[in-house]
């Protein structure tokens, strides 16, 4: 696996440090309010399990399985609900927490999915962001974000190609060569 990596971009010392940040901010934001950490499966998990980790609030866990990719390289930009929610998030504070922002279909979709259900209120918390893929039209923004990465192909930490390469302890770009055939 290490051998399709053209280069790492975040190690995981990296990775841990700014996780550990961004919980301190979503620890002083949610102070009294106790939000709802919605996981987006599977890319997000690694993050999602740090993250929660360095949330110093109360607050529940639930988990959500979509998909708009497949095992493609770019979205299809229809989204498909593979696992939705286990509870209501009636006048809960939600935070959609995902590996990355890329095309922002999925995220986009969700957030009007997850706001029609009457949360208080929704914010994103992103590792990597994607901004250079956004689609036209789409000016989703991470409330939380880990990292800008440009328009390169990263796994690892979560992150796949074709369900592989999630297990890695860093970000890496995979080489070219790998994804194309």
């Amino acid at each position: 696996m290490k051998n399709d990596i053209d280069r790492v971009l975040f190690s995981e010392e990296q990775l841990q440090r700014r996780i550990r940040e961004m919980g301190a901010e979503i620890s002083r934001d949610y102070a009294g309010k106790n939000p709802t950490m919605v996981c987006i499966l599977k890319g997000a998990v690694m993050f999602y399990t740090d993250l929660l980790r360095n949330i110093d609030v109360p607050l529940t866990m639930d988990f959500m399985a979509v998909s708009s990719y497949g095992n493609k390289t770019k979205s299809s930009g229809e989204v498909e609900i593979r696992k939705d929610l286990s509870t209501s998030i009636e006048n809960k504070h939600v935070i959609i927490v995902e590996d990355i922002v890329d095309s922002g279909f999925t995220l986009s979709y969700l957030t009007r999915m997850l706001a029609s259900r009457g949360a208080a209120s929704i914010k994103l918390a992103t590792l990597l962001d994607k901004p250079s893929r956004r689609a036209p039209g789409i000016t989703l923004k991470s409330d939380y974000s880990g990292f800008e990465v440009g328009d390169e192909f990263v796994v690892g930490y979560g992150l796949d190609y074709a369900e592989y390469y999630r297990n890695l302890p860093y970000i890496g770009v995979l080489k070219p060569e790998v994804y194309q055939g």
